[in-house]
């Protein structure tokens, strides 16, 4: 919808709003519908005002006032591009599209792949050298036997502190 308040829309200005209209639907956005306002005030300033409802964003405003009406309306398509840029950029980015491809990536298997590791429980540890080893090896937990011959076992809580068993 074109709107003249205050001045009388010529043919090429009709003409030079609507392509303004059309090179903004090249981002594909679904624009369901986009209302122009032109308004000339008594100093004789144009006043352009871009309304558009997109689907699932809302409703972009812009506006612009220049003593040019084409002016004018060029700076307000300048920003309406930008804010659907932006909004297009953001619908259409890498992580979005990418998160389809890396499901076809992953494969399920149902089965577990165990990996031994060698248990290094021979002589018995203190407690006190137990939580230094552990801290400093970067493993999820340790098995050890303490001073007094009993297997323990030391790890990390979710809480960040070591717990003990």
């Amino acid at each position: 919808t074109i709107v003249g308040r205050g001045v009388a829309l010529t043919e090429p200005m009709k003409d030079h709003i609507q392509k303004v209209i059309d090179e903004v639907e090249k981002y594909n956005l679904g624009i369901l519908h986009a209302d122009v306002i032109v308004d000339k005030d008594k100093r004789d300033f144009f006043t352009v005002e871009i309304i558009m409802n997109i689907p699932e964003k809302g409703t972009a405003v812009v506006h612009y006032k220049d003593k040019d009406m084409y002016t004018a309306l060029d700076k307000a398509k300048d920003k309406l591009e930008k804010l659907l840029r932006r909004y297009h950029d953001k619908v259409n980015n890498h992580k979005n599209g990418d998160k389809h491809k890396l499901d076809e990536l992953i494969v399920e298997t149902n089965e577990d792949e165990i990996v031994e590791m060698p248990l290094d429980i021979e002589k018995p540890v203190s407690i006190e050298e137990a939580i230094e080893e552990f801290k400093n090896s970067g493993l999820y937990f340790m098995v050890f036997r303490d001073t007094s011959g009993e297997k323990r076992v030391i790890y990390r809580r979710k809480d960040g502190k070591l717990g003990l068993y």
